[in-house]
């Protein structure tokens, strides 16, 4: 990856291990929910973006462009390719069972993506000091080996649980009061 971002890990900083509890090699990453709008496969006009865990601290994941992501004629609104890294770099946090929010997110834009096509996102952590966990990812159209059209850095802060619970629907609530294990066997999950 480019080092054209601005976010870099302070020297010193250390790749987390990898929980134990983490998702295996090639396992699909559950949804947030499934009206969130990066992952859910029942949001209307969502990314409706898959994630695998990859090895070591890396996931894949992917979306295809439609007609409801445009900004410009023919082309994924930048917004929106921002909302998809944002997702991507979230998913991360499957590897390290903590919940955490998006402390700061930057993207790189190095070429438009068109309408149709897909865009293969691969993310990893790059470091962890105390609460924060650095992220990167890039996005090639059409393939792993495609074009470099997108490169993200972030960095997630963890968060105890209670913050999900706290700004739940009381659908929600239930849920998330019953999940503080962070299994991943249950129909939602909030950043695991």
């Amino acid at each position: 990856m480019s080092r054209q971002l601005n976010i870099q890990v302070p020297p010193g900083v250390k790749v987390p291990p990898r929980h134990p509890d983490a998702p295996a090699i090639g396992k699909l990453l559950g949804s947030h929910n499934l009206d969130c709008y990066g992952c859910g496969p029942d949001h209307p006009a969502g990314l409706h973006l898959v994630a695998y865990a990859g090895e070591s601290m890396s996931i894949t994941a992917q979306f295809t462009v439609t007609d409801l992501h445009q900004g410009a004629p023919g082309l994924a609104h930048g917004g929106l390719l921002s909302c998809a890294f944002d997702e991507a770099l979230g998913k991360l946090m499957w590897l390290v069972r903590e919940p955490a929010v998006t402390g700061k997110l930057e993207t790189s834009f190095l070429t438009p993506v068109p309408v149709g096509s897909t865009l293969f996102i691969n993310a990893e952590i790059t470091g962890q000091e105390g609460r924060k966990i650095y992220t990167r990812a890039e996005g090639r159209i059409g393939s792993d080996n495609g074009v470099l059209a997108v490169e993200a850095a972030a960095i997630f802060i963890v968060v105890p649980m209670e913050h999900f619970i706290k700004h739940a629907s009381e659908e929600f609530k239930g849920v998330l009061k019953d999940r503080r294990d962070l299994s991943i066997d249950t129909e939602f999950e909030i950043n695991p």
